[in-house]
């Protein structure tokens, strides 16, 4: 098997185990502020707020020059994986 195909394999496995996860995640969620153990491991739900800035509001507020002057540029590479069929499809 090419590097590509393990690849789509992998990532379609990884996708199996999210939507797994995602299911017990929610049901642990789903019964509330705790602790939840398990043999080997335990689990801690707990609840936090969190403050978020209006970036739209902010930007209204604020001249052009100083959001530019502000303003960070990050450069990535990134790597899209297309199936050629939806059986390892990513």
């Amino acid at each position: 098997m090419n590097q590509v195909d393990k690849l789509a394999k992998i990532r379609s496995q990884m996708d199996d185990l999210k939507k797994q996860e995602a299911e017990i995640v929610n049901s642990l969620k789903s019964k509330g502020t705790g602790t939840y153990p398990g043999t080997e491991h335990y689990a801690i739900v707990s609840e936090s707020t969190t403050k978020r800035l209006n970036m739209k509001e902010v930007r209204a507020k604020l001249s052009r020059q100083f959001i530019q002057a502000n303003t960070n540029e990050t450069t990535s590479i990134q790597l899209r994986l297309m199936g050629y069929s939806k059986k390892f499809a990513a």
